[in-house]
């Protein structure tokens, strides 16, 4: 299963630039830069060539046809969604591990608002990422020590966007290359979508953007390739993240209208408590009903899934926080407005990536609003109905 996560910088890229310029950073870390560069090495190191991995004796039959599938699926996000031909995901790592990195992701008790990282190239972003998951919660609990609410979360996949083609690029890897074939494609194309457009320092505007690519270019990938059981088993999984989507994206809508009571002078601050409290547990009480309804436990309810295959959504909601939310908004907020766009330019692929490049040169605050005034109205829902 797949929620939607931010993935890490490209640590690597970003570290050697520090260290060989002198560029200067807030993080003011040689230490987080070394383990980057170490981390990332390792795991390029680890790679190889898909088709070495295929003509492999002690490899099992569904890991070779993943990696066919793998090659097929690469091919077609350069002839049909006009993704970059380059060596990203052209190889094949095990990193015996079950997350790329580890990320790391901070907001205010009382803001859906994420603390900030800046390093030079990408400006400041929101998640800081390590590649060792002590090293991550050892970075959390210093930020929980400020007061701050906090979160680490595994990561399957990340982006040095396009900067590291000429060593090799962004592998293929053993945390994803299992997932089911649509949720395995569309992170595919993701990662890609990255290397296409990127705004420095908005990372809003960078997941969604990314994220838009997925769902589009997913679909267009079932429909020309894939199975009846496949497509099937994706629009499942997908009703299943489109009814937890509307849900947390309520829960935030809610919250926000909590927190911007927090200037009002007469209000008191034990009374935003509890009404965060009360929004919360609604949040959680909601989840319940829709797992039982996945599981076929609720009245009349049929089962969809196992227990193993909602476990994700089970640790989010039960560590769920503001960084959390926070976090998630970053892909749900402005892909209905990119792919408004992508039809507003005729589902081009072409033309659509350079009306967003166009964005890119606007101001940030200016590029959002252009995008949100695309993005379709929907009705608002009612938070605990």
């Amino acid at each position: 299963m797949r929620l939607p996560f931010p993935r890490p910088l490209p640590w690597l890229a970003l570290a050697c630039a520090a260290l060989l310029c002198g560029c200067a950073s807030t993080t003011n870390s040689l230490g987080y830069y070394w383990q980057s560069v170490r981390g990332h090495m390792q795991l390029m190191q680890a790679a190889e060539p898909i088709d070495r991995w295929i003509e492999r004796t002690d490899i099992s039959p569904a890991l070779r046809e993943r990696l066919q599938l793998a090659q097929r699926a690469r091919a077609f996000a350069v002839a049909e969604l006009g993704l970059p031909d380059n060596a990203s995901y052209r190889d094949y790592a095990d990193l015996k591990r079950p997350a790329a990195v580890w990320n790391v992701v901070a907001a205010p008790p009382d803001e859906l608002k994420l603390h900030t990282w800046c390093f030079p190239f990408t400006g400041c972003i929101g998640y800081r990422g390590y590649f060792a998951q002590a090293d991550a919660q050892a970075e959390a609990d210093q930020l929980a020590a400020q007061g701050l609410e906090v979160e680490v979360y595994g990561v399957p996949a990340y982006s040095t966007l396009g900067y590291l083609n000429w060593a090799g690029g962004d592998p293929l890897l053993n945390t994803f290359i299992g997932w089911p074939e649509g949720d395995f494609v569309r992170l595919l194309f993701h990662e890609l979508a990255h290397q296409v457009v990127y705004a420095e320092g908005d990372t809003l505007f960078n997941e969604s953007f990314a994220t838009a690519v997925e769902r589009i270019g997913v679909a267009q990938w079932l429909a020309a390739h894939s199975t009846p059981e496949a497509r099937v088993a994706y629009a499942t999984s997908e009703a299943r993240r489109g009814a937890f989507r509307a849900l947390t994206r309520a829960t935030r809508a809610r919250l926000a209208d909590i927190y911007m009571q927090k200037e009002a002078p007469a209000h008191d601050r034990q009374a935003l408590i509890a009404m965060k409290k009360e929004a919360m547990q609604d949040f959680r009480t909601r989840y319940a009903a829709l797992r039982a309804q996945w599981l076929g436990t609720a009245p009349g309810a049929t089962a969809q899934v196992t227990t193993a295959q909602v476990a994700g959504y089970d640790r989010w909601v039960e560590k769920a926080n503001n960084a959390s939310f926070a976090a998630q908004a970053a892909y749900d907020e402005l892909v209905p407005a990119f792919e408004a766009l992508f039809e507003q330019q005729g589902r081009d692929w072409s033309r659509f990536y350079d009306a967003v490049r166009q964005l890119t040169r606007q101001p940030l605050q200016e590029r959002q609003d252009a995008l949100r005034a695309l993005a379709p109205t929907t009705p608002k829902e009612t938070p605990g109905a």
